[in-house]
């Protein structure tokens, strides 16, 4: 008996160890936003006749909801229209077809030059569409939106004068929110993406550090995307992939924090569910794909570290899922060997993990916002919800990460968008949501009940230094599986 607590307690403290250096880490880039001396500077590029020829590709599959306010958007950005191309490859196999033909349609007897480019195969999901139309793109440059996407005017002129550099391969600009106020999930989700495209992007970039293209909202160099290799489609992140073959290959990647691509959050918890399970499971498959190639470049250590926990950041929900189911027989264990105390009050500088990621979101809270002292004191409510609901979807993510590790295939599976603003819009009735409950999510709400015993074994035993973990964990669960028994209900009305 005594072995197996021991068991217990090291495969606790290896998890929460693992925790705790990614936190360092995220404290590390923090430093880096905070330090920052780069200034990135638009370069002088104003005169027409230097403007490339860029070509913008579109890929859908089934948005019949954001599919004509797509191309709207895209045929009215500002350039010239001798040297842009505009690619729709579409995928679809509902309406969407019609409905990108008429406005394709449209556009071109505008004298736009647009072009439609249907498969039927959908081999390759995305990646397949990417590197089709990349086949037979005219542009040197490659612009790249999904389908819920809406660029500003003038994205290409604020974009392409940074590829004067010819080491440059790709810029990256930041996601928006079109509808972030929509309901809890888009603002948890708001707040949890501006993290990334604040801190953890300008400080990786500081850093001379590996960062990724996002997918969409940036714009390539076409001989990088070439000279990489292509896209490729044997993980579900066929973006990150792409990024690190090309850094490793000393292309230099430029990420404009002030240019701001607005797109739609997914306002329910099975369209969330869907794109968390294939960024947390491709960047499991992106890692074990890339995670040698980083430790055997030439890199610099600290570029190198950086990029192995950006490539093992899905891990981190095997992690708390590991922290969180035995964090409850943990309890039993500490009144069974008192002789651990003293590593058990070692222990307790793991809790710097919150604080130094507190600060790290709170500081991308505030960067964004035009009202600092109405958001510094929503973060006090903003960030336990957040950790809450990370924590709730640590199952479904831990399961989608150790299928990447284990070599799992399945398919790419979009998310749905539904035209939403703030306040505005519905995706009640629609298609494309979810009709069925998954098994994982009895086993979240089964995890509500695990937890709330821990909190009620907590003050039998009168040990509350769990406490909070175990109360954050079973709202999480709760706030994860009751929005996705409500969401099934809300769909069959």
């Amino acid at each position: 008996m005594k072995v197996l607590m021991i068991i217990v307690l090291v495969i606790y403290f290896i998890a929460s160890l693992f925790l705790f250096l990614y936190s360092l880490t995220q404290g590390h880039l923090l430093w880096k936003y905070f330090t920052k001396q780069t200034k990135i500077q638009k370069p002088d590029f104003q005169e027409e006749i230097l403007f490339p020829k860029v070509t913008i590709q579109l890929p859908i599959y089934n948005e019949q909801y954001v599919t004509e306010r797509l191309i709207h958007k895209i045929c009215e950005i500002d350039y010239p229209k001798t040297l842009l191309e505009i690619q729709v490859l579409d995928d679809s196999t509902d309406e969407t077809i019609g409905i990108a033909k008429k406005s394709v349609d449209a556009w071109k007897s505008k004298g736009i030059e647009i072009v439609y480019i249907h498969r039927t195969n959908r081999k390759g999901f995305k990646a397949g569409a990417l590197e089709e139309g990349l086949s037979l793109a005219k542009g040197e440059y490659i612009a790249i939106f999904d389908a819920d996407f809406l660029p500003e005017k003038d994205f290409l002129k604020k974009t392409i004068p940074y590829f004067q550099n010819e080491k440059v391969g790709m810029v990256q600009t930041r996601w928006a929110h079109l509808n972030k106020k929509y309901n809890i999930l888009t603002r948890l989700q708001a707040f949890a993406l501006d993290a990334h495209f604040t801190v953890e992007q300008v400080g990786r970039n500081e850093n001379k550090g590996f960062i990724n293209f996002n997918g969409t909202a940036g714009v390539w160099r076409k001989s990088c995307i070439i000279d990489s290799g292509n896209w490729s489609a044997d993980t579900l992140t066929e973006d990150l992939d792409l990024s690190y073959r090309a850094q490793l290959k000393n292309w230099e990647f430029v990420y404009l924090e002030d240019v701001a691509s607005p797109a739609e959050l997914p306002p329910v918890m099975s369209a969330l569910k869907n794109q968390q399970y294939r960024w947390t499971k491709g960047g499991a498959e992106t890692a074990k794909k890339h995670l040698l190639n980083v430790i055997r470049s030439k890199k610099p250590l600290v570029v190198k570290w950086h990029a192995l926990m950006h490539l093992l950041n899905s891990a981190v929900f095997v992690s708390i899922l590991v922290c969180a189911l035995l964090s409850v027989p943990l309890l039993f264990v500490k009144t069974q060997l008192p002789e651990f105390k003293n590593l058990f009050i070692l222990a307790s500088i793991f809790v710097l993990s919150f604080l130094i990621l507190a600060i790290f979101y709170l500081t991308a809270l505030l960067k964004l916002s035009e009202q600092k002292t109405k958001s510094f004191f929503s973060f006090f409510a903003l960030f336990p919800s957040f950790l809450s609901v990370s924590m709730g979807l640590s199952l479904h993510n831990a399961v989608a990460v150790l299928e990447g590790y284990a070599g799992k295939k399945t398919s790419f599976i979009r998310t749905p968008k539904f035209n939403l603003s703030d306040k505005k819009g519905a995706w009640q009735k629609k298609n494309y949501i979810a009709q069925k409950i998954p098994l994982l999510s009895y086993i979240e709400l089964f995890l509500v009940f695990y937890f709330a015993f821990g909190i009620i074994y907590a003050f039998q035993i009168k040990d509350y230094g769990l406490l909070p973990f175990h109360i954050m964990m079973m709202v999480g669960y709760f706030v994860v599986s009751s929005y996705t028994f409500l969401q099934f209900s809300k769909s069959k009305v």
